[in-house]
């Protein structure tokens, strides 16, 4: 049986070091090359992350394993995380996550943790969803600016340069800017 892992990070900032030693702690010797590693957001879906996308379509096969540390690294939400197992058994892998009591979830046990497991973190998600709303909501209703801050200078000098009869093109290439911000900027 092959063992391989997918580690994933949000930003460049983090590093999936952390996961690989916790997984090769745990006892899984995982190949160098079978080590797969990517940063992207754990809001994407799994099978649109590029570098997951890959090893479940083009390096696993039946009777492989695939070994993660968390269960969101196989999935964004309860939906997304339920359709990868599926997918990954389906293909004949044995899916093991390691935060989780029963490690196989491929096992009768394993699936109804990862239910109840999924659902705790949906949860959590709609919870975090909410407070932050409510927190927009405050901080609006206490005067507060949300978004962007606005660029007076980029607006004067895309103006100026409107003023002496440059085209819009002409002035992004002038500005160095693009031409969307130009255009942004043109009428005000």
């Amino acid at each position: 049986m092959r063992i391989f892992s997918y580690c994933r990070v949000s930003t460049t900032e983090q590093t999936t070091e952390n996961q690989i030693i916790a997984i090769r702690q745990k006892g899984y010797e995982v190949n160098h090359a079978r080590t797969i590693s990517e940063t992207i957001s754990g809001s994407v879906e799994a099978m649109k992350r590029e570098k997951f996308k890959m090893l479940i379509n083009h390096q696993m096969e039946r009777g492989d394993m695939l070994v993660v540390l968390k269960l969101d690294r196989l999935g964004r939400d309860n939906i997304d995380v339920q359709n990868t197992i599926n997918l990954l058994t389906d293909k004949g892998i044995k899916v093991v996550c390691l935060d989780l009591p029963v490690a196989d979830l491929s096992s009768a046990e394993g699936k109804l943790m990862l239910q109840m497991f999924s659902a705790f973190a949906e949860f959590e998600r709609n919870r975090i969803r909410e407070r932050t709303k409510e927190g927009l909501e405050r901080a609006k209703a206490e005067g507060k600016k949300l978004g962007r801050p606005e660029a007076h200078a980029t607006t004067r000098t895309v103006q100026a340069k409107k003023s002496e009869g440059l085209s819009q093109s002409q002035t992004a290439e002038a500005l160095g800017l693009g031409i969307a911000t130009v255009k942004r900027h043109w009428n005000k």
